[in-house]
């Protein structure tokens, strides 16, 4: 797997999309990208990244070299028009801490179909920028799936686009770090029992916060 987009072999609804957030990227909020080597090359695996804006789906999504899966809550299809555009980009809605079965099913498809899918541990943005404290639904789908996981660290989307903002910061860099992809047997742990699910949750999300700004030396 190359680490540029083929969008020839995405749909050409979600190829169009995908196309459009890297150019929006590219031209008003591109930060530094980091760690796009750390992609599996073959078979399926989740992507695990803070979310502190509406901007952070797109701008992971496009930096990803195959067409991915998102989650979004399933009150969004609420509207006749937003249901439309959800469901032909081929996002899964959920129902938020309660374990939705019917959103498991749809990840465990994806993953049979060499999908990637993005999940965002802490459930919702963040209100501050700041990282929150992840919900065990994250563990579940990592444990139910037992695939490896890519932690992924936003910085500066909430100052480009946070809560409370009501447009865009353009000029506001973005920068995105991928880390090493995270193996079931460093994520799960079946003897936790009833902790099982929100030990793991943690362990990814440790991952996440490990994940440094990119420094360089000043020459």
């Amino acid at each position: 797997m190359t680490n540029r987009p083929d969008h020839l072999q995405m749909t050409p609804f979600y190829g169009f999309f995908d196309y459009l957030a890297a150019n929006v990227f590219g031209m008003w909020f591109r930060g530094d990208v980091v760690g796009t080597e750390n992609f599996p090359r073959e078979g399926p695996f989740l992507i695990a990244s803070n979310h502190a804006s509406h901007l952070d789906s797109f701008f992971v999504g496009c930096q990803v070299p195959r067409q991915l899966r998102f989650f979004a809550r399933r009150s969004l299809w609420d509207s006749r028009f937003n249901a439309w555009w959800l469901n032909q980009v081929e996002v899964i809605p959920v129902e938020r801490d309660s374990g939705d079965v019917g959103a498991i099913k749809r990840v465990l498809l994806a993953l049979k179909e060499n999908r990637a899918v993005i999940l965002f541990p802490e459930g919702t943005r963040s209100m501050d920028g700041h990282l929150q404290k992840p919900k065990a639904g994250v563990g579940l789908m990592a444990c139910k799936t037992g695939v490896p996981v890519v932690p992924c660290r936003v910085y500066d989307s909430f100052a480009a686009f946070g809560k409370g903002t009501a447009l865009p910061r353009f000029g506001t860099p973005v920068t995105i770090v991928f880390g090493r992809s995270i193996p079931a047997s460093d994520y799960d742990d079946p003897a936790a029992g009833k902790a099982r699910y929100e030990t793991a949750a943690q362990r990814i999300m440790d991952r996440i916060a490990a994940l440094p700004r990119p420094v360089y030396a000043v020459i």
